[in-house]
């Protein structure tokens, strides 16, 4: 039978460290807003996810979070736990909309137990984020999947 997990919350150095040592193809985070780990019964840490301000400068940057990482050692539903438990958090707090992006490669199951839609898939852009006017190292940025999360607005009722 598995152990039930719960979050607790996490400095940026505890979940890096987390994203330093399981995470397949990205590198600590630099900043973050909040972080939330997920843990079993006997305490064992087994996951955590890093909030941070929306990466794309186009996105609302007061009103939306993105989970910039997520990782976890393979127990099973810390995943949709993170994701739910990081979007509860920022609901508290205020916010109105969570993003996350993911390889196109994954399927996005743990995204969508969490309550989160997909939104559409980016394009391959193989000079990365270089361009003329503002350039940069260039590296290929694969393409991914951009999967969200909005709070319930009511609609008003007509009297």
């Amino acid at each position: 039978m598995q152990e039930r997990l719960h979050p607790i919350p996490l400095t940026l150095k505890q979940a890096n460290e987390l994203v330093a040592n399981l995470h397949r193809h990205h590198k600590p985070e630099v900043g973050h807003r909040f972080s939330i780990g997920c843990e079993t019964e006997g305490g064992k840490l087994v996951g955590a996810a890093i909030v941070g301000r929306p990466k794309a400068r186009m996105i609302d940057q007061w009103r939306t979070a993105e989970v910039t990482r997520l990782v976890t050692d393979g127990t099973e539903n810390a995943c949709s736990m993170l994701y739910r438990a990081a979007w509860r958090a920022w609901k508290e707090m205020g916010g109105e909309r969570m993003i996350t992006y993911i390889l196109n490669t994954e399927p996005g199951t743990s995204l969508k137990a969490a309550g989160f839609v997909l939104c559409y898939r980016t394009a391959d852009v193989p000079n990365g984020w270089d361009r003329p006017s503002r350039r940069r190292e260039p590296v290929p940025q694969v393409p991914k999947q951009l999967w969200e999360v909005r709070r319930v607005v009511p609609v008003a009722q007509a009297s």
